[in-house]
């Protein structure tokens, strides 16, 4: 009996942000939270279900910025130290809360036990480097993991320029080899940005298949025949899936969506404002910047409770309200896959459902709850079965040869989120960039002829410039938050980059201040520059 095909996919990333010369970096709190809401709460919930002998299919992104920061040993301890803070602030937590309100106090137990088993899974499990267990579940054939482009550059504002493409594939797939051992079948394109012709670039790199937004197949060149219920394949060769809009509409809109569920715990109360400065002060930024902490007790209760009046958060109710849920989305698919196998005459339906990673745990702090449960139930059902992309494009046989539409899953479908009058400004500095850097890669062809210093400040060029072109930039200046982080980072890059481009034409490198900038901005030990020869022809 024909089944539907559930292909879940969470996007995990964060841009890279390490700041070496700080012993607390605020920004760096970014990957901590989501190493404690997100990532170990995944790696729980596959040890639960494997323990269980649930099989569970699921296709995920790490992107390469997050793969280096994940591996970086000097993040790895500053999480170490920022999560024994919050365990002796979370001790605290418990007297404190014993004559508040039961349900705070009972929360406060629970936050920490919870911190105290991220804390070991972390540092004892895998000795501070959880890319290992996801690794162990890619060798399990449980989990699909998959590239994205060296920066999460955003590519269809490349497109100009072939060989600033091929650095970001081509770096991505080489980091991807070093943290995961073999080489990725998949990517995730940044922001699931997608241009007519991208995909001879990833045919040329072995990609073998991609994502993109549901319009991306609506306005396809030949529509295709099953809509975006199945996959296509371009003229390169390479499979294309899309994003299924039911599916995102049901979990994350924000109106509908399940996560605003007044039972879930409200994101914006947290004890590192709602506390009093001279208590909580010793667990935020030293500068004295009020800062989450991870520890909340109240819950969205409705959205139109005024925050300080939020009723207290109870997390068995919200595992219930996570089942529930989980239950619901699964019964909507058995739904839909029955109606789609009926208007497609039995041929079996591909539903893609992509969000970002980070919604299930940091932003929806129930997600992975619903996830485990979904994976739990979906393996008992006779209407769908979970597969990983990789799974479909072994097995499907025919399939509609297609060129999607230019395309991107943010805000109105395509660029306008990345390119408008809060961030044209970075373009014209990053294309001369690309120019500057082909410019000396020819004069320098030869890497190994060349004197080792020019040639670290070449490939720290190459660091200075992938780091600029991270779409997070961009992204940060249209939603106007952390804004002037975005812009100095921006502007900190360019200069770097004018800087050892001027010592390489000079031919007088200032040794130190390429070291300092190897040692601040050092992501992609394994760089080389010579990768901007590759222009077209």
């Amino acid at each position: 009996m024909p089944k539907g095909n559930v292909v879940f996919v969470l996007h995990a990333h964060l841009p890279y942000i390490h700041h070496p010369e700080y012993k607390f970096f605020l920004e760096e709190n970014w990957l901590f939270e989501a190493i404690t809401e997100t990532y170990v709460p995944l790696l729980r919930m596959f040890k639960r279900l494997e323990k269980e002998g649930i099989k569970f299919n699921l296709t995920m992104s790490i992107t390469p910025p997050l793969m280096e920061m994940l591996a970086n040993k000097s993040l790895q301890e500053k999480y170490i130290n920022r999560m024994t803070k919050l365990i002796e602030l979370a001790g605290k937590e418990i007297e404190r809360t014993k004559s508040e309100n039961p349900k705070k106090h009972k929360m406060a137990k629970y936050y920490y036990e919870d911190l105290k088993e991220i804390l070991y899974i972390f540092k004892d499990v895998y000795n501070g480097n959880i890319l290992n267990g996801f690794k162990e579940y890619l060798e399990k054939d449980r989990l699909d993991i998959i590239t994205c482009n060296a920066t999460h550059g955003f590519l269809p504002l490349m497109e100009m320029y072939p060989q600033a493409i091929r650095a970001q594939i081509e770096q991505g797939i080489k980091t991807y080899e070093k943290h995961m051992g073999r080489k990725p079948r998949g990517i995730w394109l940044a922001e699931s940005a997608y241009f007519s012709g991208l995909d001879k670039y990833l045919s040329e790199y072995g990609i073998e298949y991609f994502f993109v937004d549901s319009h991306g197949f609506w306005y396809a060149d030949e529509r295709p025949k099953y809509g975006v219920y199945r996959p296509i394949i371009t003229p390169n060769n390479v499979f294309v899936f899309a994003r299924d809009p039911e599916s995102s509409e049901q979990v994350w809109s924000a109106e509908i969506g399940y996560p605003g569920d007044g039972r879930y715990r409200e994101f914006y109360r947290d004890i590192g404002f709602d506390r009093e400065f001279e208590y909580i002060k010793p667990y935020i930024d030293p500068s004295g910047v009020r800062m989450n902490t991870g520890i909340k007790y109240h819950k969205i209760t409705s959205k139109q409770t005024p925050q300080n009046q939020k009723d207290f958060y109870d997390i068995d109710e919200a595992i219930l309200a996570a089942k529930e849920h989980a239950m619901d989305f699964l019964r909507k698919k058995e739904q839909q896959s029955k109606k789609l196998i009926s208007l497609f005459n039995g041929i079996e339906p591909v539903i893609v459902a992509p969000f970002d990673a980070e919604l299930f745990g940091h932003w929806w702090y129930e997600g992975p709850i619903f996830l485990e449960e979904f994976m739990r139930q979906a393996s008992k059902s006779s209407l769908v079965r979970t597969l990983k992309a990789s799974d479909v494009v072994d097995i499907v046989e025919k399939v509609q040869i297609a060129t999607p539409a230019t395309s991107t899953w943010g805000a109105n479908g395509y660029n306008e989120v990345w390119l408008n009058g809060t961030n044209d400004w970075i373009y014209p500095h990053l294309h001369e960039m690309v120019e500057k850097i082909t410019e000396l890669a020819q004069k320098y062809p030869n890497k190994d002829e060349v004197e080792p210093e020019i040639r670290r400040a070449l490939n720290q060029m190459a660091r200075e410039l992938l780091l600029a072109q991270s779409s997070d930039w961009a992204f940060i200046m249209t939603t106007r938050t952390s804004v002037e982080y975005a812009v100095n980072r921006t502007k900190t890059h360019i200069k770097r980059f004018l800087e050892l481009y001027d010592m390489v034409n000079n031919g007088k490198v200032d040794t130190k201040k390429l070291s300092y900038y190897e040692w601040t901005d050092d992501i992609f030990s394994d760089i080389d520059y010579t990768m901007y020869l590759k222009t077209d022809k």
